[in-house]
């Protein structure tokens, strides 16, 4: 049997010794659109995070039996397609729930401790040259006794609110789906959470209803001095309007995805006056060591139970 692993540079240097047991295993570390299909003819199990496959693929590729996506969304394959002729296709949830938690918490500290700032200070001389043993210049609060509001209150919604909570905040949340319910925190509408929240984070899925959900007139309800997290997908705050109200409001956004990824050049977030109020990392947040090493276990599992 021929594995085809076309996208494997996302998983760093995470060991994919364990596909070889079933057979002949071809990785690619990248493949672009014109490279797919050529990659892919004799393969009878792919394994791609974001390479689309298409229907015009699965057609071509005679032995294909297994689409294996290393990933929780599967929005990259025609499911239709797969379902029709019979090929499998199977992603992978909850392998990265600990490492966004994590992730939602780091992006929080960075921002309320005005991290950057204060290491800059030390680093730039500044601190050496201080009359006094401290710099109060940028003040911080705790999340003790804060309003922490959480959009999407999936697993890892749940475990920020958890955690939210050991830390003495009090948690509400809004369930983008309507369908999520908990006894542990309250549930608002979106509106009034924006408006009472000084912690907003966002852990929902893309989709119709959540497109665009916080724009500008929505952004411009939130709390003077509020830290918005989106480590949920992008296109969920419209990036256009972060980029105007951070320069017109103080709010702070700390943000892992992007509609777009790679971040496209001259984007307007790279063109605020206040970036202090910016903190933006490359889609990392589900991918701690420990989760990309159970992305692939499953991701073998999921062959073996197929094949």
């Amino acid at each position: 049997m021929k594995v085809v692993i076309l996208d494997a540079l996302t998983f760093g240097e995470t060991p994919l010794g364990a596909f070889e047991q079933f057979g002949d295993v071809e990785i690619f570390q990248t493949t672009s659109a014109d490279e797919t299909l050529k990659r892919i003819q004799n393969a009878d199990v792919i394994v791609t995070n974001k390479v689309v496959i298409t229907g015009e693929h699965m057609l071509t590729c005679k032995d294909l039996k297994l689409i294996c996506i290393a990933a929780t969304g599967m929005n990259n394959v025609d499911l239709e397609v797969a379902k029709e002729h019979n090929i499998e296709v199977k992603n992978v949830a909850g392998y990265s729930t600990d490492s966004v938690i994590q992730h939602t918490f780091s992006m929080l500290f960075y921002l309320i401790d005005h991290s950057r700032y204060y290491d800059e200070y030390v680093k730039d001389g500044s601190w050496q040259k201080s009359p006094v043993f401290t710099n109060v210049s940028q003040p911080f609060f705790e999340v003790k006794n804060k309003k922490w509001g959480i959009i999407g209150l999936g697993e890892i919604g749940k475990g920020v609110g958890n955690i939210a909570k050991a830390f003495g905040a009090e948690v509400s949340y809004y369930s983008t789906s309507g369908r999520n319910r908990s006894e542990d925190f309250q549930r608002k509408n979106l509106d009034i959470l924006l408006q009472e929240s000084d912690i907003i984070s966002i852990h929902a899925p893309l989709n119709e209803a959540t497109f665009n959900l916080l724009e500008y007139e929505k952004l411009l309800t939130c709390k003077e001095g509020a830290i918005i997290l989106n480590l949920g997908r992008g296109g969920i705050i419209n990036e256009k309007d972060v980029a105007k109200i951070v320069d017109e409001k103080e709010l702070y956004f700390g943000l892992d995805v992007l509609e777009e990824e790679p971040m496209r050049e001259n984007h307007p977030l790279l063109h605020v006056k206040h970036l202090e109020r910016l903190y933006i990392t490359p889609h990392i947040a589900w991918t701690s060591v420990e989760a990309r090493e159970k992305l692939i276990a499953l991701t073998v599992k999921n062959i073996r139970e197929i094949i």
